[in-house]
């Protein structure tokens, strides 16, 4: 990712929060599901994955990351949250996994934070509830459709049940991953780094702006440290991150396919 789109992607929380905070990647309008508001409302179906067109990096929990590794890089923001990202393309808007057709590529892991859209959790006003959101936009939602969110009983439909459900599960998890980008943050064993991918013709790409794990650094970890979080169970997803360096090969055999194919 650019410098710009590791920013981007950082800010973006897991969550809708307050009115004046960054809106999450990919919402324009997340919206509180309320039965009687949206009684004839429905999500609209094969809506498709145009929505991550011009997105080249993706938040990750890190129970997917084991899954993620196999398919795309691993890298973590910048800034003091260390978020972990899945690395979709090597140019600034460009997501070199999605198709013509807005379709994935095939046999390829989905990112749960893309699988997860258009729901979402919001929290509440003065409150620590949290709220299934969907967001309002005529590109996944519809009238009198019939994928809809809440019977005539006004009770949720199956399809907003299974929603609530996936969002609980990914806030769960995006919680576990705070601590974790944080924790190595604090321990310095996260270094920047750039990439110079060769993608044929004699051309380069520099790519910058996101952070490693230098494995000298984590050999050197405490062992305090290091027993702490075996205990919390954080050492597969440390080894699943260096895995994933083999998979900047695929983004650069993927880039120049593509580029091919417009030539």
């Amino acid at each position: 990712m650019a410098k710009k789109e590791a920013k981007k992607a950082d800010k973006k929380e897991e969550s809708a929060s307050a009115k004046d905070a960054p809106l999450p990647l990919f919402y324009s309008k997340p919206t509180p599901l309320d039965a009687k508001a949206h009684a004839d409302l429905a999500l609209k179906q094969d809506f498709g994955l145009g929505f991550t067109k011009e997105v080249n990096a993706v938040p990750i929990n890190i129970i997917e990351m084991p899954q993620i590794c196999h398919f795309y890089p691993i890298a973590f923001s910048p800034d003091a949250s260390a978020t972990p990202v899945a690395i979709l393309g090597l140019r600034d808007n460009e997501n070199l996994f999605l198709k013509d057709d807005n379709t994935w590529e095939e046999d390829t892991y989905i990112p749960a934070y893309i699988r997860r859209y258009p729901f979402i959790f919001s929290e509440m006003p003065n409150s620590d509830q949290l709220s299934l959101c969907i967001d309002m936009n005529d590109t996944v939602t519809e009238k009198g459709g019939e994928q809809q969110f809440f019977d005539k009983e006004g009770k949720p439909t199956p399809l907003a049940q299974n929603a609530l459900e996936f969002c609980k599960s990914y806030h769960a998890a995006a919680q576990q991953t705070v601590q974790f980008g944080q924790a190595l943050a604090k321990e310095g064993i996260l270094v920047e780094r750039q990439a110079e991918i060769n993608v044929g013709d004699g051309q380069k790409i520099n790519f910058a702006g996101f952070r490693i794990i230098d494995e000298e650094k984590l050999a050197k970890l405490g062992e305090d440290v290091f027993l702490d979080w075996r205990k919390k169970g954080w050492i597969p997803f440390l080894y699943a991150h260096l895995f994933s360096g083999s998979q900047w090969q695929r983004l650069t055999r993927l880039l120049n396919e593509r580029m091919n194919n417009t030539n």
